[in-house]
């Protein structure tokens, strides 16, 4: 099984700060599955991005697995939107996360799992 990283969780890797994140994502090194993650959260890392990080964002990525986002995922994160934009208050963003990992059959790994009431995505 693969795993999709939600934006928190590379924004705490990067940071270092939680040792119980960095303890899990040490664990991940020697994961034998993929490690994915979405082009939303390749956007949300570089959209807060300051000069002196952009090496080690560039370096945190390269190994990993961009998740493709077509036609079929961003269907799902519109199906996703129409059932949970009201009643969840789900963003785009997260909708777009969420499909994307479902596609790409991955358990999700977010601190943040209110932000996914979607009933088939599978969390790490």
């Amino acid at each position: 099984m693969s795993i999709m990283l939600d934006s928190d969780i590379v924004i705490e890797v990067l940071r270092l700060r939680d040792q119980d994140i960095l303890s899990k994502w040490q664990t991940l090194a020697h994961y034998g599955g993929a490690i994915l993650y979405s082009p939303v959260t390749v956007a949300e890392v570089w959209a807060g991005a300051r000069p002196h990080e952009h090496d080690s964002i560039s370096r945190f990525f390269a190994p990993l697995k961009c998740a493709p986002a077509n036609h079929p995922t961003g269907k799902l994160a519109g199906d996703y939107l129409r059932s949970f934009a009201r009643s969840h208050s789900l963003a785009v963003g997260d909708a777009l996360i969420a499909a994307t990992s479902v596609q790409s059959q991955a358990l999700l790994w977010t601190r943040n799992r209110k932000h996914y009431p979607m009933p088939d995505v599978s969390f790490y």
